[in-house]
């Protein structure tokens, strides 16, 4: 459902938005009829994207890229394209109600989330949206029970650092946490099935690590953990739209990601994948109304009468829940901004095809994998990761790197003891180059 339906079934409609809808009927017949018209999407394949010109890589003509900055730091932030930012000004023209103002928003909600399901191959049903990937994560914990005494789920320490202390808490608070910790870089699927035992509840990854670029093998993370009766949930925010994603072909039961990173969106926006054999296991701890699929309300003059031999202490209004992922974590509104760059950042994604991302990606990573160790610089990152982040650990490297990067004006992620590069469909192994003699020699 969407807002305007509600506010339309409300009797609170924008005339600007149409003509407000007569009230009438009892619940089974109007809230019934307008449902049909805010179900979710049919399953079936997704449509593709209008044709339009081919996208070379690199692609600086796509974005605003200054000529004084070599920025190699897409993983911790992507410039919006140029087209993102004209569907952006459109969108903020239309909401400043002025003179002249497009006729429309330029976007729908449940067509970007299309886009999206298309991206990584799911069902548009199987999406819903939330404020950002740890959002997401927490409403899978709470919708599986979590924290539950006794109950065990399985954690590595190359997941989002942000949500090592959610599963912290979890711990605190009686969860029995199995914690698997990196060796040389990677966590070894046989760490994974020692970890995993019948009775486990979750195991809690990212597909790609925002660390060191480390790539799960989700697939067969999935085959483990399903034989013994657990649950997969993956952060996918440094997998979507840089590397292929396929939940269908992994299996994984739940993933979420923001959209500020490879999605080339802004904060404030994400995804959360519910797959569609596994809502029927969550009980959401919220219910918003972007969750409805039917409306009616019996308390205001006008209204439809209430059903019969309903009791006093009943609510004063009819709904049901649209039977998808919105239904289970829609709550009230999201970033419309976010939106209506989504609306042209997927199809620029969709344009470029993700394995022509990667693929340029890995000529740019190839050689900083080759540079970086004949400088003395220790590798974080596995030689065979294919992701488009390259990490390297050194003791004080915000101290040690700072001030030559930026006399350089080169941008990458400079931690206290790692720093790591992420390049992006704009940049060129010039942009290798000019990072590589910038870096002092160790």
């Amino acid at each position: 459902m969407k807002r305007r339906d509600v506010l339309r079934w409300a009797g609170s409609a924008s005339v600007a938005g149409g003509a407000a809808a007569a009230a009438g009927g009892a619940f089974a017949s109007s809230a019934a009829s307008a449902a049909a018209s805010a179900a979710a999407p049919a399953q079936g394949p997704m449509p593709a994207p209008p044709a339009t010109a081919a996208v070379t890589l690199p692609d600086r003509a796509s974005f605003h890229y200054p000529a004084d900055v070599c920025y190699l730091d897409a993983g911790t932030m992507h410039p919006i394209s140029r087209g993102a930012q004209a569907a952006l000004d459109a969108y903020v023209s239309y909401r400043t109600v002025g003179q002249g103002r497009p006729p429309s928003m330029g976007f729908d909600d449940d067509e970007v989330r299309g886009k999206f399901a298309r991206l990584i191959n799911a069902q548009p049903s199987e999406i819903a949206y939330v404020q950002s990937t740890t959002a997401g994560e927490n409403l899978i914990l709470q919708a599986l029970g979590l924290p539950e005494r006794g109950a065990h789920v399985v954690v590595d320490t190359l997941h989002f650092f942000g949500s090592l202390p959610t599963y912290g808490e979890l711990a605190r608070q009686g969860v029995d946490v199995t914690w698997l910790r990196p060796r040389d870089g990677r966590i070894p699927i046989e760490d994974i099935e020692r970890a995993v035992r019948k009775g486990t509840r979750l195991v809690a990854l990212s597909q790609v690590s925002t660390i060191n670029g480390f790539e799960h093998d989700l697939r067969r993370v999935c085959e483990i953990a399903h034989a013994k009766g657990a649950l997969v949930y993956a952060d996918i925010v440094h997998a979507a739209g840089c590397v292929p994603v396929d939940v269908r072909a992994t299996g994984v039961d739940f993933a979420s990601c923001a959209s500020y990173k490879w999605l080339m969106g802004d904060f404030g926006l994400g995804f959360l994948y519910v797959r569609k054999d596994r809502q029927a296991l969550l009980r959401p701890r919220q219910l918003g109304y972007y969750a409805l699929s039917a409306f009616a309300m019996h308390s205001l003059p006008f209204d439809p009468p209430e059903p019969p031999a309903r009791g006093k202490a009943a609510p004063p209004v009819d709904y049901a829940r649209r039977d998808d992922a919105q239904g289970l974590f829609g709550i009230g509104t999201y970033a419309h901004t976010g939106l209506a760059l989504l609306n042209h950042s997927l199809d620029y994604l969709h344009r470029v095809g993700v394995a022509a991302i990667q693929s340029h990606a890995l000529t740019l990573t190839a050689r900083l994998k080759e540079e970086l160790p004949r400088r003395g610089y220790a590798l974080f990152t596995p030689p065979e990761s294919r992701s488009p982040l390259v990490t390297c650990v050194l003791q004080d490297a915000r101290k040690k790197l700072s001030a030559p990067l930026n006399e350089a004006r080169v941008r990458i992620t400079l931690s206290a003891n790692r720093f790591r590069v992420s390049v992006s469909v704009f940049n060129t192994l010039d942009d290798i180059d000019q990072l590589l003699a910038a870096l002092p020699r160790l």
